[in-house]
């Protein structure tokens, strides 16, 4: 997440926006909750540390001079609540409190984000941690993910740049230490077993350096069982951050009074004017958030979420009871779609940077697709490497040559459904065709023999991820051909999702479009390329950088 790609919201929030200030509040507080959650693991302390760090900073926003130095006056503020609050406690009353604890902070690292293998062990090795090792961690963790630089890191923690690095080394070498230790606890070593017999399970500094100590000299401990062991900033690199529980609720008071007694005192300045707005009666729905009359911020998550417009798959015929009328593409919906943009109103002859989307219908299962035209391939260079995984609002990749380029779709309704805020295009120079899709499947298309409601976007027990409504449905693996340059945003707010981003080949693609999944080909993929410049291009597509790419306009034909 970059604070610069949010000067304009900074900036509406300040003026005293409430809607600007719910986006700012919904697009930063996992970040936040990331940071304090790892620093105390999961402590019962975290709400009340995010929310007076979230307190703090919607109280101070108006005396943030510089929009763009935003995610490091954030991440201060947070790092300084961690500390007031390790001042305030004791560790015997740290100790006794985590023992109640229902799940720490490694625990939900590793089931909100399945991790698995050597990713688990980092995960589950930050147990182990000094509390000072973890309040490090807990943004350097964000720093090799991507998230923080290590100048904002270095200014969170207070110290200089050359500091950090020492600090960094240290508290990374604990770490290893600490795997090494989860490594063998997961192990059989008979000695071991005997050496922990007495201990209660709970992970302390004590039980570290025993268990390190044993470690070291066993020779059965200190085999990796793997090949090789790969250093945790490699591991970490790409993670998602954890996504906020469900009902989770953030009340926007000061000091403990309610917002409305905050606009009593108007003279209190710029905090009162913001929060007056918030006690009126409207509710702000926005990013899977409410914001309510009385500056109650509450994370939702319903599972009566209404399902796409397409919710039975048209992979397969479908065992329903017989309806009116055949369901139909959410891109075939009739809903009205917002007024096209200028740009969407260039002549034929020059389509680049326009929409010509058209009514998406899927297939038939195993209706083989058209052939795909062979366009010149001089290579495509990507910002993001061969392999780009982009998870989080903000993260974008450009992609500058000749060639074809896979994107590939993570929906993930399970943690968040909603509706989905759609990537852009943006900065195109040259020519963007969308030129196929495959994967074996469209999201839509169901994914389990029990349940007739899973699809890839969801299903009536979690909630779906919805589309907006004009929007083409997407397919698991979608191809495009760049011929010059044009940057790719993910704008992931609603509903969690993530994208994978390749420089391919057309033989690649022509492989994935002719063949279905892994198990069977119930679903070819779908040739959408003429040949021609009349060849659709995504729906979210322009020739500026605007501020937030989030605000390109949607220009559907549809």
């Amino acid at each position: 997440m970059d604070g610069r790609q949010w000067s304009s919201t900074i900036a509406a929030a300040q003026a005293g926006d409430r809607r600007a200030l719910d986006e700012l509040v919904a697009g930063w507080l996992p970040l936040v909750y990331n940071i304090v959650g790892r620093a105390l693991n999961g402590h019962a302390d975290v709400d009340d540390v995010v929310q007076e760090t979230m307190l703090r900073a919607v109280d101070n926003l108006g005396s943030l001079r510089d929009p763009d130095s935003f995610r490091s006056w954030l991440v201060a503020i947070a790092m300084r609540q961690i500390r007031d609050r390790a001042r305030r406690r004791t560790a015997d009353t740290l100790r006794d409190e985590t023992a109640g604890a229902a799940a720490d902070f490694a625990e939900l690292t590793v089931l909100k984000l399945q991790l698995e293998g050597q990713r688990r062990e980092v995960a589950e090795a930050v147990r182990w941690l000094d509390d000072e090792d973890r309040q490090l961690l807990s943004v350097w963790w964000l720093e090799v993910a991507g998230e923080l630089t290590r100048r904002e890191l270095a200014a969170a923690v207070g110290i200089s740049r050359q500091h950090a690095a020492v600090r960094v080394q240290r508290m990374k070498e604990r770490l290893e230490t600490s795997r090494g230790i989860v490594r063998a606890l997961d192990g059989a070593c008979p000695d071991l077993r005997e050496l922990t017999a007495r201990w209660d399970g709970d992970p302390d500094s004590v039980w570290r350096k025993r268990l390190a100590r044993h470690v070291r000299g066993c020779a059965y401990c200190a085999s990796p069982g793997e090949a090789v062991v790969v250093p945790a900033e490699r591991l970490l690199v790409g993670i998602a951050l954890v996504p906020l529980p469900v009902g989770f609720t953030l009340s926007l008071a000061l000091g403990g009074k309610t917002a409305v007694a905050a606009t009593t005192a108007a003279s209190v300045g710029w905090s009162g004017k913001v929060l007056g707005a918030l006690t009126k009666p409207a509710v702000a729905l926005s990013a899977g958030a409410t914001i309510v009359a009385g500056g109650a911020y509450v994370v939702t998550n319903p599972p009566q979420d209404p399902p796409p417009a397409i919710a039975a798959p048209t992979a397969r015929p479908q065992p329903q009871a017989p309806t009116t009328a055949p369901p139909r593409s959410p891109s075939a919906s009739p809903s009205a779609s917002p007024s096209p943009s200028p740009s969407a109103t260039r002549p034929k002859s020059d389509p680049y940077g326009t929409v010509v989307d058209a009514v998406d219908t899927a297939p038939d299962p195993n209706t083989r697709p058209a052939p795909l035209p062979h366009r010149p391939e001089s290579g495509i260079t990507s910002t993001g490497g061969a392999h780009a995984t982009m998870n989080h609002r903000g993260d974008s990749v450009t992609l500058t040559g000749q060639g074809y380029v896979l994107v590939r779709w993570q929906i993930s309704p399970q943690y968040r459904p909603g509706s989905l805020v759609m990537p852009t295009w943006t900065a195109l120079k040259g020519k963007l065709f969308h030129v196929a899709s495959g994967g074996g499947r469209r999201m839509d298309d169901r994914v389990s023999s029990t349940d007739t409601t899973a699809t890839g976007m969801g299903n009536t027990t979690t909630g779906y991820a919805v589309l907006p409504a004009g929007t083409q449905q997407m397919w698991q693996n979608e191809y495009f051909y760049v011929d010059g340059s044009v940057t790719l945003t993910v704008n992931e707010r609603g509903a969690d999702y993530g994208l994978n981003v390749f420089p391919t080949a057309w033989d690649k693609v022509e492989a994935d479009v002719t063949g279905g999944p892994p198990e069977g080909a119930t679903r070819y993929g779908l040739v959408r390329d003429t040949g021609k410049d009349d060849t659709p291009v995504p729906q979210y597509v322009t020739r500026d950088t605007p501020s937030d790419p989030a605000t390109v306009a949607q220009a559907s034909r549809v």
